[in-house]
């Protein structure tokens, strides 16, 4: 573990040299924030939330007992974390599209990383993924209302780049028609979606590419114009890019027994399709860190104490289970 450092040196601190800054609040009477937030690791204080320099830290947990899951991802893919808390740093001044760009310009620069790469030369896919025979979103428009059902049920929902370029193209209309004044957002089966297709990792022609396909088809930015108008009704796992699309939505309901899970990290990534601005925006930046830090579960029982959703109800997810009919036929 390392201590505070009097006075912090920049130089001292980082992916290639110490790769995280842990401050005991018990044992320092610091009360400046001096260059902490400007060092290029995750700066983890321990103790109490109400010490002055918790404020500066980029994750607080209780005890010493609670940092073991953080350091331990942090020493796997310390790039990537040290990226992660630089991002979530900056986001906090952004506006939302410019902390989607941000964001994607990060993980485009992760993906070309050792840490990515090594994860993707340990787990590449054995066959081709299966060829769809259903459509991956099914859009269905009621009056002002606009129903949009994530419709790879046999597959978590695990979000393909079919399925990605369908739910995009669904989220322009209601950004061309403001007579649409509601938009939902479920998933098919037994959850809402377990995030992007790991079978389509790494397959990008190049990390430039990648960013700029995103900035012009990926859902976050299309979703983002119209969040307010959204509301997004999840169940089951919601991983990713299930949870970060479900956070940029205007209003999200869960269903008991729903979990929210972040675990870009032990790819060597951060989270890509707009968790860093939509979870930040939610639940703060120390939070969201923690969750994308430890690749922790949380219930829908502390989303919703936290913040990010806002409400949980038994009686959502009639269109999905629907969806699922539809999908067998």
């Amino acid at each position: 573990m390392t201590g505070i450092a009097d006075p912090f040196d920049p130089e001292r601190f980082g992916p290639f040299a110490e790769r995280y800054l842990v401050i005991p609040f018990s044992a320092t009477k610091a009360t400046a924030p001096s260059p902490i937030q400007t060092l290029p690791c995750p700066v983890i204080g321990v103790g109490d939330e109400a010490h002055p320099l918790a404020p500066f830290c980029d994750v607080v947990v209780a005890d010493e007992a609670a940092l073991k899951p953080l350091l331990a991802n942090i020493e796997h893919a310390p790039i990537a974390a040290a990226v992660l808390v630089q991002v979530l740093r900056a986001t906090e001044k952004l506006t939302l599209h410019e902390a989607l760009v941000l964001e994607s310009l990060a993980y485009a620069t992760l993906q070309g990383g050792p840490e990515n790469r090594a994860w993707l030369a340990a787990h590449r896919p054995a066959s081709p993924a299966p060829v769809e025979t259903t459509p991956p979103v099914i859009a269905e428009r009621d009056g002002d209302q606009l129903h949009l059902t994530l419709n790879r049920p046999t597959a978590r929902n695990a979000l393909t780049m079919e399925m990605r370029d369908a739910l995009a193209d669904a989220l322009h209309l209601p950004a061309l028609d403001e007579t649409i004044r509601t938009i939902t957002l479920a998933g098919a089966g037994k959850c809402f979606s377990i995030g992007g297709a790991l079978e389509e990792f790494g397959t990008a022609p190049d990390q430039a590419t990648a960013h700029a396909v995103r900035t012009m088809r990926g859902p976050a930015f299309a979703l983002a114009p119209v969040a307010a108008r959204v509301r997004a009704h999840v169940h089951g796992a919601c991983i990713g890019a299930g949870a970060e699309l479900a956070s940029l939505c205007g209003h999200v309901t869960a269903r008991p027994g729903s979990f929210f899970q972040l675990p870009e990290i032990r790819l060597g990534l951060i989270p890509g399709a707009g968790g860093t601005a939509g979870i930040t925006r939610r639940i703060g930046r120390q939070r969201t860190a923690w969750m994308a830090l430890t690749g922790r579960r949380i219930s829908a029982e502390k989303a919703l104490a936290w913040g990010l959703i806002d409400e949980i109800s038994p009686s959502e997810g009639i269109r999905a289970a629907a969806a699922v009919h539809l999908s067998e036929q």
